[in-house]
This record gives structure tokens, sequence and C-alpha cells, in this order.
């Protein structure tokens, strides 16, 4: 920058600023030692909300798909448990495969039956051959205590987003408590009574904002912080035509910022406050503050994509249920990521009558034939 008094090149910045005007800088000559300012345009706050025009639903296309949704449902987890790593077993009496076992846990999910009424179903999947046998009612409700069935139910729920993976280019973070029927008690010496409250757990989920589909996910209780599950979330995402993520306040830090750029994607996250523009701190923190105290229309239209998971969990609680039935704690997890597979498989299949989508592990012939590409 050249001085405007003698013409010197090398001007330094004042340190010193006034409170009043926070959107002028000064700076000072080492030549001539006359201090100048220079205005820092003003952050333009004014938010107009205009009306959008939104596609029509294809209303042929969500009939078919709904009408055949539980035989198609049934192909595909059976094409998705082909993947499920299952251990030989060395001793003891022969037990039902892991991959049959989640199965059965993912059909009880979605027909939102308790595990005896299951049953019948189950009996129908295995004459259809996507089962080797039919368990007992407490097979299903023992294998869902089990903690390695997490990790399997975390490596479908990553193999069903896959497909539409090109269909999406923004993703939003978010998280939703799922209530549960085991309650915490405890004793109050200062009102000196008892108190008792409903345990609850949280699931914190990336979703695509076009087709609502779920490709990371993070159980845990419910009292667990969001921001630290940014990072996790972003790891568990696959997809190079990604090109932004949009979160709350809650996920409001410079580490996920960073995290977010190194991973390519540009992120939408409001500022709180109290938030300051360090010129010290980090790059990422200072060029999104600026775009959202600058363009904040522009940089608001990006965040409010964020409003797709709250209809992602939506959809999850209103078609399977916002409460979980098992006691433990791992129980509880399982019987959640088996909610969000069985969301997951749903959305594939809309996404295969509307737009015509061939997934490459549905490799059955007489279900793809009904499918209209």
């Amino acid at each position: 920058m050249i001085c405007p008094f003698c013409g010197h090149k090398y001007v330094r910045e004042s340190k010193q600023r006034s409170r009043k005007s926070l959107n002028r800088k000064s700076f000072y000559c080492p030549s001539c030692r006359q201090p100048f300012y220079i205005d820092v345009p003003k952050p333009s706050n004014k938010v107009e909300y205009v009306s959008k025009e939104f596609p029509s639903q294809d209303w042929s296309a969500y009939n078919e798909a709904k009408a055949c949704e539980k035989e198609m449902f049934m192909e595909i987890l059976s094409e998705l448990i082909q993947f499920v790593e299952v251990k030989p077993q060395k001793m003891g009496r022969p037990c039902i495969g892991l991959n049959d076992m989640i199965y059965c846990c993912a059909l009880k999910t979605f027909t939102r039956f308790s595990s005896r009424r299951a049953i019948s179903d189950l009996k129908f999947a295995k004459q259809k051959g996507h089962i080797s046998s039919v368990p007992t009612f407490n097979s299903i409700l023992k294998y869902l205590e089990k903690s390695e069935m997490a990790s399997e139910l975390k490596k479908l729920i990553y193999l069903s987003a896959l497909p539409l993976k090109e269909v999406e280019t923004a993703y939003a973070v978010d998280s939703s408590g799922f209530s549960t029927s085991v309650f915490s008690r405890w004793y109050d010496y200062r009102f000196n009574k008892d108190k008792t409250i409903r345990l609850w757990r949280k699931a914190h989920i990336m979703v695509g904002t076009r087709t609502n589909v779920i490709s990371g996910v993070e159980v845990m209780k419910g009292t667990s912080a969001d921001s630290p599950q940014f990072i996790p979330l972003l790891n568990q995402l696959d997809n190079p035509d990604a090109r932004e993520v949009s979160a709350d306040k809650a996920y409001s830090s410079k580490k996920n910022l960073e995290a977010a750029i190194e991973k390519g994607l540009i992120p939408y996250i409001p500022f709180k406050k109290n938030a300051k523009m360090n010129k010290r701190g980090s790059a990422i923190w200072r060029q999104m503050f600026t775009e959202f105290q600058v363009n904040r229309q522009e940089f608001l239209e990006h965040y409010h994509r964020r409003s797709n998971v709250e209809t992602a969990f939506h959809m999850i609680k209103m078609k399977f249920g916002n409460n979980v039935r098992a006691k433990k704690p791992v129980a509880q997890d399982n019987e959640i990521l088996c909610k969000i597979l069985c969301h997951n498989i749903c959305c594939l299949i809309q996404e295969m009558h509307e737009l015509g989508i061939q997934p490459t592990f549905y490799a059955k012939k007489k279900i793809a034939q009904k499918v209209k590409v």
C-alpha cells in the first residue's frame, strides 16, 4: 500500500483502533509520519427471504416405489449383508451367522414389530432365500447387545449411501435424540425429594441435502457434545464431488472449519455473537467470518440447506419410531443404527424409481426390471 501524502511504499498498519470506527483500519507511514485511514465495507446484515419454486413431486414414481418397497427392501438388504464379515466358529453348537442376524434385526426394525411378531416375516424371507435359518425371538434380542454388530451396521450404512453420491454435492450435519424406556433416579437433598429423568441416546448424522441419504453416523449418549463429532463424520464421507457442508452454531470452531477445507468442502457454519476475527488466528476462520458479515444473504442461502437434516430425522422417527425398545446402551445404539440403515435403503428405493439409479451391489434381475430406467 502507498502513502497518500509522500508516496512511500512501505506502510505499516497501526494497532490503535477506536471502538466507534470498527469498520475503519488505520495505517502509519514511517517516512512522513502521517496517519491515515481506509474504510472497510460495512457488513450488510439485512436478509431478504425470496420465495423459491421447488420441483413438483413425481407422484407416479412415488406410488410405484411405495407399492413395492417392502419387496425391494428385502432384496437390497440381502445383497448388502453379503459384505458382512462372518468369523468361522471354532467350537460349540453351530450358531446363526452375523449377516443373517443383521438381516433379522433390520427387517424387525423396518416392520416396527416386536421380536415375536417379526418371526412370520422372517419365515417368508427364508422361503425367498435371503437368510439360511429363522432364529428365535430371544436370539434377535441377544445379538442386538453385541458390540461387534455396530461396526458392521456402520459399514452397511456407508455402502447403502454410495450409489447416491453421484447425485449429492452438498451435505449437512446435525444431531437428534431418541428416547428410551430407562429412567435415572436420584435424591435431591436441596428440595428433599426424589427426582427422575428419562435417558436418551443422541445420533449425530451427515445427510445429503438432495436425497436425504445418511453418509455417516455416530451414536452416543444423550448429553454428548455436538462439535467434537463433526470431524469423525467428515472422515466417513467418501464423495469427491462434494462441494460444501453446512451445520449450526454448535459446530462453530476453528478445527471444524480447517477439517472441512482439508476435505475439499466449503464450511457454511454461522458464527456466534461473541465470535471475533483474530488477525493471528486461522485463515479460513477470517475468510468465512468476513463472508458471514459482508455477504450474509448468500451465506444463509447455502446454510439453510441444513434444514434437510431435520427432514431426515422426521422421516426416520415417523416411519420407524422416535424411541428405542432396548434396555442396554449397546443394544440401543444398534437399534438406532438399524433405523438409519432402513432409512437409507428406503431413500435408495425412492431414487431408483425417480432418477433411475442402478446400484452396483443390486444384481437381482426380477426387481431391476420393475424399475423404470
